[in-house]
């Protein structure tokens, strides 16, 4: 028997619990923001991971930082910092976009200068879900702000043609393997939406593959990481990484024969990992700020992930996953989504028919 500690107690812990229990892993979620919980036992065996890329200082947290046997543990500092981040990319000369760190001294007309007229500032570490982020517009006149110098980076803005990631683990020998190039739709930077495989996008997985097999080779990372990019023509351009499994990957559960949450726990545990099986079409929604439904269920190529999370506007609360060999049904599947969803997924599931419907030519 198998243990794994994972650094928060989150969706992704919990959906690592799942795939652990088959292959007679133990995986045990751990609230680290709790400052009043006592640092555990870790028995030396056992194996430390993590769900997030920053946690606090509180006991739980320290012990399982400090444990002999926590994976990766050089590499969170280092992509959680967009700096640091960024650094890694551009010394391994893969393609991302134009940025400077900033500084004290750095005013806007700098960044409208070395980065052109419309310049997005990224706080270093903490954003997510389009939160940390600031547009600077020069023909609004707009000023860099004091509460952003020495707290962010500054990147040019991407005319970018569509939002792809991969998916991909490597070995604590080296081994590496990877999913298909997955297509995403985010609205005001939230992820919405994802399908995965395009055939239209196989030409880019020699590329993808490179890129973020590079970065985890010179990481010596073990363990699943994501890569989100933006395609501009034929070539991509790394956006971000998260050194974690990834809510872009969660159609592997039922598009795959092996998850990117099972195969992160084979990574980490030294289990074989063999290239995994892709079933399908998958098509992932995600569930934001919506209530409980039953009706989501009423087909069987529809798979649901409820979070058990309290309902608030914005708010990830569960996604669905839909596998199917038939276009036809997975139209059908999306219909009856969508009169069981808010308005506002109007957009997406006509994002997605418009994809699918271009597989089926």
């Amino acid at each position: 028997m198998k243990d794994v500690w994972v650094i928060g107690a989150g969706q992704l812990g919990r959906m690592m619990q799942y795939a652990g229990t088959p292959l007679g892993i133990n995986v045990h979620p751990v609230n680290v923001d709790d400052p009043t919980l006592p640092a555990p036992e870790l028995p030396a065996h056992g194996v430390i991971t993590a769900e997030r890329e920053l946690w606090p200082q509180t006991p739980t947290g320290q012990a399982l930082q400090a444990h002999g046997n926590f994976k990766n543990n050089t590499v969170f500092g280092r992509t959680a910092d967009r700096k640091t981040q960024k650094e890694l990319i551009d010394a391994l000369g893969v393609a991302t976009a134009k940025w400077l760190n900033v500084e004290a001294s750095t005013s806007a007309e700098q960044c409208y200068r070395e980065l052109g007229d419309t310049v997005l500032l990224k706080r270093r570490s903490g954003g997510y879900d389009g939160r940390g982020q600031l547009w600077l517009k020069q023909a609004d006149g707009d000023a860099l702000p004091d509460e952003w110098k020495q707290t962010s980076i500054a990147e040019e803005k991407c005319p970018f043609d569509e939002e792809v990631s991969l998916v991909g683990a490597r070995t604590q020998s080296g081994e590496l393997v990877f999913y298909p190039l997955t297509r995403n739709l985010h609205v005001n930077g939230i992820l919405m939406a994802s399908i995965s495989p395009l055939q239209r996008l196989d030409h880019l997985q020699p590329q993808a593959e490179q890129m973020l097999g590079a970065i985890l080779n010179k990481l010596e990372y073990v363990g699943v990481m994501a890569m989100e990019c933006f395609r501009i023509g034929d070539k991509l351009i790394v956006n971000e990484l998260a050194p974690r499994v990834h809510n872009s990957g969660h159609w592997t559960q039922a598009g795959a024969s092996i998850s990117q949450f099972e195969m992160h726990l084979r990574a980490i545990t030294e289990l074989p990992l063999p290239q995994p099986l892709i079933r399908n079409t998958s098509v992932m929604i995600n569930l934001i700020g919506v209530d409980y439904d039953e009706a989501w269920l009423d087909f069987a190529d529809t798979q649901l992930h409820w979070y058990n999370k309290e309902v608030r506007p914005g708010r990830k609360v569960g996604h669905i996953n839909i596998n199917d060999g038939s276009i036809e049904k997975l139209l059908v599947s999306l219909d009856n989504l969508q009169s069981h969803l808010s308005e506002n997924y109007g957009e997406v599931l006509d994002w997605v028919r418009e994809e699918l419907r271009s597989l089926a030519g």
